[in-house]
């Protein structure tokens, strides 16, 4: 009894349409996403950077950009209500700014940029909801109050 060695991965014969992923056709439009992917992520901020070097339409209309110098940050935001500066493993010096939006005496947002060695690398924005007060019980007097 004689064993006939088996393949697993058979070429299909040439009457065979080829896998969905393997057709010509498909493998193009796979290749122009990727390329348009890369073109957008990549190049795009090279393009935007490229029009404005020093950020000066930016601060113009009050938006930050990464890549910023804290210096541009002032001119276009302000200064922040608190910095937080902590450094790396490696010594770079890290700051977090936090900026203070006051919308009503109930309701703050907050905006945090991040600078590594002096440069903005980051950042988000918070918006809190409305801040319900405590209710304090009516029987029970104010503790600094006296009885």
């Amino acid at each position: 009894m004689e064993q006939t060695p088996t393949t697993i991965d058979t070429l299909p014969a040439d009457n065979e349409e080829p896998s969905f992923i393997r057709r010509p056709h498909v493998r193009k439009i796979i290749y122009a996403c990727l390329a348009i992917s890369f073109l957008l992520m990549v190049v795009w901020p090279m393009i935007v950077h490229f029009q404005d070097p020093d950020f000066s339409k930016h601060i113009e209309q009050r938006r930050v950009m990464a890549g910023m110098t804290k210096d541009q940050v002032l001119k276009s935001w302000g200064g922040p209500q608190t910095i937080n500066t902590t450094f790396t493993a490696d010594g770079l010096r890290r700051e977090e700014w936090i900026f203070e939006d006051w919308i009503s005496t109930s309701d703050v947002k907050h905006r945090y940029l991040y600078f590594e060695e002096g440069v903005l690398i980051g950042g988000w924005f918070e918006g809190s909801e409305e801040r319900n007060p405590v209710s304090a019980p009516v029987d029970s007097p104010h503790p600094k109050m006296g009885r």
